[in-house]
């Protein structure tokens, strides 16, 4: 009988032992499945987030591009611009740059401009009588109004220097 109380109580001691290991095998199962369900909340999260950080960054792509085509834009007509000056500039040191000659030349190179002005004045309104078109007339309207402030825009007399 000791051998059997002793056989009773190593059968206790596995079945406990079995018991042991199953328990310990849900629970395994279970926190595997609790830390499956926590890592697909974590990585719904992480999406998320990154869904953000990249729908930001494209925002702040857009706002540079747009930046960048003004910045484009305002050094297109700062270029026009200097252009424009270059040329008054140039027109101006060669009218200064005749230089000596006959009083008669002198006179008839100045009259070149106003009789161009006046001849596309009057190509301008012939255009305007015979056409009537709208978009051909605007042109020529522009193109006389650019002329005439070109030629004659900085033709102020220079000021003289008074001796006292």
């Amino acid at each position: 009988m000791v051998w059997r109380a002793e056989s009773k109580g190593l059968m206790a001691d596995i079945f406990g032992l079995g018991l042991d290991a199953a328990a310990g095998g849900v629970f395994g199962i279970v926190g595997t499945a609790l830390g499956r369900i926590a890592s697909f909340f974590e990585r719904k999260q992480a999406f998320k987030h990154e869904v953000q950080r990249w729908s930001h960054e494209y925002k702040l792509h857009e706002l540079q591009m747009a930046a960048n085509q003004q910045e484009a834009e305002l050094e297109l007509a700062i270029a026009a611009q200097q252009g424009s000056w270059k040329g008054l500039e140039t027109s101006i040191k060669a009218e200064a740059a005749i230089g000596e000659a006959s009083k008669w030349v002198i006179n008839l190179l100045r009259l070149v401009r106003p009789v161009l002005t006046i001849l596309l004045w009057v190509i301008t309104g012939w255009i305007f009588a015979v056409t009537q078109q709208g978009s051909i007339v605007e042109a020529a309207v522009f193109a006389a109004t650019a002329a005439t402030l070109w030629w004659f825009g900085d033709r102020a007399p220079k000021p003289v220097n008074l001796k006292r």
